[in-house]
């Protein structure tokens, strides 16, 4: 396996964003969304991050190499009180899964966020996404708290797992 980058996304991985976010949409439940992005979606996402100066960061094989996964972090809620509390969104190809890869993308989102002085980073996992699970918790976050029947996906409730990492001692 080609050595892992984990880079700022450019405005050049928009493509290959998008099929890995709607492969989250179409075949998980990692994703509450019912609807692929288009292209031009896509673009503005990115623009929207980069105007608002948020991380979107790609994992790629190597210098040059095909994206393998992404993870960005925003605002956890839009009140003032929450400027130093993010949510993180972590997405990985389907063909990438399971390599280590998610690990490195959270562990430099992570670090990213604490180095610019923010608080506490809070991940939003459906219940039965045990390997999403499992990633957060071998990186330090811990379980906050669950909503029973969050969302409806696929015919059926979905329950939602709150897991929070402090980032300042």
């Amino acid at each position: 396996m080609p050595q892992i980058e984990i880079r700022d996304a450019l405005p050049a991985d928009a493509e290959a964003i998008r099929a890995i976010y709607n492969d989250a949409v179409l075949n998980t439940t990692a994703v509450f969304d019912y609807t692929p992005r288009d292209v031009a979606a896509q673009v503005a996402w990115l623009a929207a991050k980069a105007e608002q100066t948020l991380p979107v960061l790609v994992a790629t094989d190597g210098p040059g190499g095909a994206v393998a996964g992404y993870c960005s972090y925003g605002p956890f809620r839009p009140w003032p009180a929450y400027l130093y509390t993010v949510e993180n969104a972590i997405y990985i190809a389907p063909d990438r899964r399971g390599q280590g890869i998610g690990k490195l993308l959270l562990a430099r989102l992570t670090g990213l966020a604490r180095t610019r002085g923010l608080h506490t980073m809070i991940a939003g996992i459906t219940a039965e996404n045990a390997a999403s699970l499992r990633l957060h918790e071998a990186q330090g976050f811990t379980r906050a708290g669950l909503i029973r029947a969050a969302g409806w996906k696929f015919e059926r409730w979905l329950d939602l797992v709150f897991l929070q990492k402090m980032l300042q001692d």
